[in-house]
C-alpha cells in the first residue's frame, strides 16, 4: 500500500507553551538581563507605567544585598550564608560577594522555579561552597529538612539567613509571620536575619498601583508598612540602624539619597541577631 502523503489540511504547527509570569524573571528584566519571557516582559512593563523609577528602586535593592553580605561576613564573621527565594543569577551574587571575602563561606540558594535553578546549578557547578536546593518559604520545616542543605550547612554554628525581596511575596493568609518564626527557630545563636520587604507607604498612588499590577501579573503580592516589617525581627537584636528604608541602611556615600530619590522610600530592610 503507497505511504499516505499528508496534506496541507493535515498540517499543524507545533505548539509550544507559553511560561505564565515569573517574578524571578520580571526581576530580572528590570536589571536588564536577558533570561524572560514575553509574559514576564509584560508585567515587568506595566511596572515601568506604573513606578518609572522602579529601574533605580531594584538596583538598590541588590546594593543593600551586597552591603547586608559585606556586614555579614566581614563584620559579623559569618562564614554559612542560607539566601531563600535567590532568584536568577546576575551580577554580583551572594557567593560573590561573600567568598571574595574569604573563599571557605559556605553558601546556600533555595528557589521554587527550575528555570532559576537550572540557571544557578549551571553557574555554580564547579563551586565546592556553594550549592542550590529546590524549596519553598512557605514551608519552612520541609525546606530546612533538605538533604543538600543540611550537609553543606552545619547548623551547630551561626548562619545567616537572607530573605531578600521574598517575603511581599507571601501572602497575610499563609502566615509570613509564622514562616520567620519557624526558620528562625532553626537558626542557632548567633545567627542573623536580614529582611528586605516592599512598603505600603500609607496612601501613596504608586505603591498601591504597583502592588496591583504583581497581583494580577504573578498572582501575589503583599506590601507591607515598615512596622508590621519590623514585627517580623521581634526578639532579635537589631543592627544598627534598625529598620529602615533601603538607602539609609549603612549607607554608601555615592549611593543614591531618599531625598531625592522618592522611589527608594518603598523598601524597608532591616538586620538582627538572634541572641
Amino acid at each position: 500500500m503507497p505511504e499516505q502523503q499528508q496534506t496541507t489540511a493535515d498540517w499543524q504547527p507545533a505548539v509550544f507553551e507559553t511560561p505564565t509570569p515569573n517574578i524571578a524573571r520580571v526581576y530580572d528584566y528590570l536589571l536588564g538581563g536577558k533570561d524572560n519571557y514575553a509574559p514576564d516582559r509584560a508585567v515587568a512593563q506595566r511596572i515601568e507605567q506604573t513606578l518609572p523609577e522602579v529601574h533605580l528602586g531594584v538596583k538598590a535593592q541588590r546594593a543593600v544585598l551586597r552591603r547586608v553580605v559585606r556586614h555579614l561576613v566581614g563584620e559579623a564573621g559569618l562564614r554559612q550564608l542560607l539566601d531563600i527565594g535567590s532568584g536568577l543569577p546576575t551580577a554580583d551574587n551572594v557567593h560573590q560577594i561573600a567568598q571574595a571575602i574569604d573563599p571557605a563561606t559556605k553558601v546556600v540558594y533555595v528557589d521554587n522555579d527550575p528555570v532559576v535553578l537550572a540557571h544557578a546549578r549551571a553557574l555554580l557547578a564547579d563551586n565546592r561552597e556553594t550549592v542550590v536546593v529546590a524549596g519553598d518559604l512557605r514551608n519552612p520545616a520541609e525546606l530546612l529538612a533538605d538533604e543538600r542543605l543540611r550537609e553543606h550547612l552545619d547548623f551547630g554554628q551561626p548562619v545567616g539567613l537572607l530573605l531578600c525581596g521574598i517575603l511581599h511575596y507571601v501572602l497575610d493568609e499563609e502566615e509570613p509571620a509564622r514562616v520567620v518564626r519557624e526558620l528562625v527557630a532553626e537558626l542557632p545563636s548567633g545567627s542573623y536575619v536580614f529582611i528586605h520587604h516592599l512598603l505600603a507607604a500609607g496612601d501613596d498612588a504608586e505603591a498601591a498601583a504597583t502592588e496591583a499590577v504583581l497581583r494580577q501579573g504573578v498572582g501575589r503580592a503583599q506590601f507591607r508598612t515598615i512596622g508590621q516589617v519590623a514585627e517580623f525581627l521581634e526578639g532579635l537584636e537589631l543592627v544598627d540602624p534598625g529598620v529602615v528604608t533601603v538607602s539609609e541602611w549603612h549607607p554608601e556615600e555615592d549611593g543614591p539619597k531618599l531625598g531625592e530619590n522618592p522611589v527608594l522610600r518603598l523598601a524597608a530592610v532591616g538586620v538582627a541577631r538572634k541572641p
